[in-house]
């Protein structure tokens, strides 16, 4: 299970951060490191030395250009962050969090991205946007503020705690029927084909206006990314849209 949980750093400002947060993964055994868009060099002398040994995960880490790339192989996208500012999106705790993933990762494909934004700034509401669930972790309301490797740290020992709850009934998860491939979750980049997709078909019918949103697209966002759709599920939406958009194209104006 914690070989397929990524951990993704986006727009991270100092090394020193980016080492803390590999010994943070070494320490509970996660090695999946992604960085969007750091303002930063990953490999410093700082890092390394934050890294206290883990600096393995730093010379790993794979480096992409927007969270979309980072995520779009992974199931599930958690963003770690207070609830978004302009549309209330899942909730969780970290503890809730870690409760889901055995199941979670019970998918042919499973992969989960837990996402983390800038130490001065978080998570935009559009990443945000692109997350299935947020994850807040409850601190101190006079003193709220979290430095990013212990934000990391936190989540990282509640997905080791999963894992070893896991592990510990292990016969009777193999006792469990596994899921064929049939029963795969679309893809973050599924997803994101799909809502590009979706967007073009409902302005086709004239039901979506671009210049009037109306918060539209990140309601139905919200509403998809809810529903956790299979792969075969998103072949057959889209498989409907363009059956719509083809439709669109051969209806005749109005008189």
């Amino acid at each position: 299970m914690l070989e397929r949980i990524r951990i993704v750093l986006i727009g991270t400002s100092h090394p020193g951060n980016i080492g803390g947060v590999a010994r943070a993964m070494h320490n509970m055994g996660l090695t999946d490191l992604a960085l969007v868009a750091p303002r930063c060099e990953a490999i410093t002398q700082d890092s390394i030395s934050r890294a206290s040994g883990a600096d393995h995960l730093l010379h790993n880490a794979q480096v992409f250009a927007t969270i979309e790339d980072a995520v779009g192989d992974c199931t599930l996208a958690v963003g770690a962050s207070a609830r978004s500012r302009t549309l209330p999106w899942p909730m969780l705790t970290p503890r809730e969090l870690a409760d889901r993933l055995p199941g979670e990762c019970q998918s042919p494909n499973a992969r989960v991205a837990l996402v983390f934004g800038r130490e001065d700034s978080g998570l935009t509401n559009e990443e945000l946007q692109r997350c299935h669930a947020h994850v807040n972790i409850p601190t101190n309301a006079d003193f709220s503020s979290l430095n990013l490797a212990a934000a990391v740290q936190v989540l990282a020992y509640e997905c080791r705690m999963a894992w070893m709850g896991q592990h510990a009934n292990e016969p009777a998860a193999q006792a469990a029927p596994r899921p064929d491939a049939d029963d795969a979750l679309a893809s973050h980049a599924d997803l994101e084909r799909y809502f590009e997709h979706l967007e073009r078909a409902l302005v086709a019918i004239e039901f979506h206006d671009p210049d009037k949103p109306r918060q539209l697209m990140a309601r139905l966002r919200r509403l998809y990314l809810r529903a956790r759709p299979e792969q075969m599920e998103m072949n057959i939406l889209r498989g409907i849209l363009s059956a719509t958009e083809k439709a669109a194209q051969h209806k005749q104006p109005r008189e």
